[in-house]
């Protein structure tokens, strides 16, 4: 019971933690649009039936039934058409889009307000108004992330022992358990215990698990003298390591795996030890390099968003496991939060640490997904006033008429496919992320 209800608590924490990403996100467009003087009538958290809402002077303010998304609704966010009329004699299917999109801006500006449309900004104001969505998600993907390394930590190994193995098991080996007749592994054979900790190893101090791991991979039969800390007191002990397979390793902790992607191995000394991890605060410093690094993952994933959807498909519909470095839903997030909260083996702290990982993630993905250049998105809205820039640009340079405004009406029709194909991007992720969930924990 307490298991299931600290599962609940995960995914409400999630889910939270989104409505109030989204919030801020709009409240980054809010604010700039009302200090340009853009007349704002609606600032909405969620889509669907408005369930609560209250008008302070000309917006309307309010909660809906669905919190997965969000918008400020400003006046005047498409031009009239060349001639001034919202609506022609066309009846072709795309048309009719462009011609709405211009009817439904134009019936959004009421008298005297038109010196108050979002169109008639300049084109610098206009794009502060996009990128200050954006901007909030990576402002609070910043302030989350330093929560983190900095208030929490990092979980690093440290030298105090959390196993020893009472046996050498190749690492390709197939048997999980030791038997009768297998090696005794070095750590057992030496007399160290759980808890320990390596001060020394033949006089070399040791300050990290890579100091003692480092050293002993590379002393295969050789005896070394290691000092340890046990119960408060200092004890030596004679520590051989044995010569085994072991996988290859690289300078950040990862398997090296081949063309194929099959681990590879190395032979290397080997005592059968595991250490304790613990979280170690991050300085300052090492904020913004993370921030950019999970920009860049997220930038990379986009990139090669149809390949990783035709796997996720295939893991969905076959036999084959998701990648856990894959996309996944709004669903499969909140799974993995509510199964962080329920696990009993992870400390408070740990999972704490967890949930505003997860959640300044989210907004590093807003962050990066917002500046594609495609209507609906913010980038798309930023790319038609760059282009609107450069028109005027050139028709000043070359002393033309001045073109006007960029008739961003004119894309509903890629903006409507654009919307067809995000939602069905979202629908193979909710059923992948229901019917083959990430795994993480085995």
């Amino acid at each position: 019971m307490e298991s299931a209800l600290l599962y609940i608590l995960g995914v409400l924490i999630i889910l939270i933690g989104v409505a109030v990403s989204i919030g801020l996100h709009e409240v980054g467009h809010l604010v700039p649009a009302k200090l340009f003087g853009v007349k704002v009538t609606q600032y909405m958290i969620g889509f669907g039936k408005t369930i609560w809402s209250r008008k302070k002077g000309e917006t309307e303010y309010g909660l809906k039934a669905i919190p997965l998304g969000g918008y400020i609704s400003m006046i005047g966010m498409y031009p009239p058409g060349k001639d001034g009329a919202t609506r022609s004699s066309s009846t072709g299917f795309f048309q009719t889009l462009v011609q709405d999109a211009r009817s439904a801006s134009a019936e959004t500006v009421g008298d005297g307000d038109e010196n108050r449309t979002f169109y008639n900004l300049p084109v610098w104001k206009r794009i502060i108004i996009m990128l200050g969505g954006p901007t909030m998600n990576l402002l609070l993907a910043v302030v989350l992330v330093a929560i983190v390394l900095m208030g929490f930590g990092t979980p690093q190994s440290t030298p105090t022992l959390a196993s020893v193995s009472q046996c050498v098991l190749p690492a390709t080996s197939e048997k999980t358990s030791c038997e009768a007749g297998d090696p005794l592994a070095p750590g057992a054979a030496a007399g160290l215990q759980p808890g320990d900790t390596i001060l020394s190893i033949d006089g070399t101090k040791i300050a990290t698990w890579a100091d003692a791991t480092a050293i002993i991979r590379t002393s295969s039969g050789t005896d070394l003298d290691v000092v340890i800390l046990r119960d408060g007191a200092e004890t030596s002990v004679t520590l051989t390591p044995l010569l085994t397979e072991r996988y290859t390793i690289d300078a950040s902790g990862k398997q090296v795996t081949d063309a194929s992607g099959k681990p590879v191995t190395e032979e290397v000394g080997f005592v059968g030890i595991a250490s304790q991890t613990e979280l170690v605060p991050e300085p300052p410093t090492s904020v913004l390099p993370a921030v950019g690094d999970n920009i860049g993952h997220v930038a990379n994933m986009i990139l090669n968003l149809p390949d990783r959807l035709v796997g996720v498909a295939n893991a969905a519909f076959g036999p084959g496991e998701r990648d856990p470095n894959g996309p996944i839903s709004v669903v499969g997030v909140g799974r993995i939060a509510g199964e962080v909260a329920s696990l009993e083996e992870i400390p408070v702290a740990s999972k704490v640490q967890t949930m505003l990982g997860i959640v300044a993630s989210l907004n590093v993905a807003l962050f990066v997904f917002n500046l594609v250049p495609l209507l609906p998105l913010d980038g798309g809205h930023v790319a038609a006033a760059l282009w609107e820039s450069i028109r005027r640009g050139f028709a000043k340079l070359f002393k033309r008429r001045d073109p006007g405004p960029v008739d961003a009406a004119k894309l509903m029709p890629v903006t409507f496919v654009v919307v067809i194909v995000l939602g069905g991007m979202s629908a193979l992720l909710i059923f992948a992320d229901i019917v083959k969930p990430v795994n993480l924990f085995g």
